[in-house]
């Protein structure tokens, strides 16, 4: 069983979130011999409100959570407060040490830095976060042209729609290009911007 993990906190983007969720989950619903669970995991107990006022109800709290195989940190204004918390930095940093893929969308790459978990390393967030992430951390080697940077165990997308595609690359990493092109297809994923 794989097992994957979304933070969800008061301020999260939405579509950092449940682009991601409707990705792996459709995954997981249509091809449940791939034994892939995908859950919501809340900060505190209760609703979560969005960024633009979405309500979300998480599945579990960290404290309840499960040895996790991927986590998803989403980004969106709530990110902001929790640079520099230390149960954030705490929670992060053993989720990372226990082997689990951390991952990012968005401006949840701040939190990975803050935790000291891109030290060294490639990595990317929203267009407009690009100095914050560097002034949090200096030797990250930011790759602002990249949607997503996959540098093993750590994954990080650009800003908001880009979780989608690292979404799929992630099903890529554990399930292999078919079964992506099928749950790409089966979500009707194929961007063609209007403008």
């Amino acid at each position: 069983m794989t097992t994957i993990g979304i933070l969800l906190f008061d301020g999260t983007e939405e579509l950092d979130a449940v682009g991601p969720w409707e990705v792996l989950s459709a995954w997981s619903a249509g091809w449940p011999d791939d034994g892939v669970a995908v859950t919501l995991i809340g900060l505190t107990e209760g609703p979560i409100t969005c960024a633009k006022g979405m309500r979300v109800l998480p599945d579990i709290t960290v404290d309840e959570a499960p040895p996790l195989d991927i986590v998803i940190v989403p980004g969106g204004r709530g990110t902001q407060p929790l640079v520099g918390d230390e149960r954030m930095r705490a929670l992060l940093g053993t989720w990372a040490r226990s082997g689990t893929l951390m991952t990012s969308v968005c401006t949840g790459s701040l939190l990975l830095a803050d935790a000291g978990l891109l030290t060294g390393r490639p990595a990317t967030t929203h267009w407009g976060a690009l100095d914050h992430l560097t002034a949090i951390d200096p030797t990250i080697e930011v790759r602002p042209d990249d949607r997503f940077v996959d540098d093993g165990p750590i994954v990080t997308a650009s800003g908001v729609s880009a979780g989608i595609d690292m979404a799929l690359h992630l099903v890529v990493r554990f399930a292999g290009v078919e079964r992506a092109k099928e749950v790409r297809r089966y979500i009707q994923y194929d961007p063609r911007p209007p403008i």
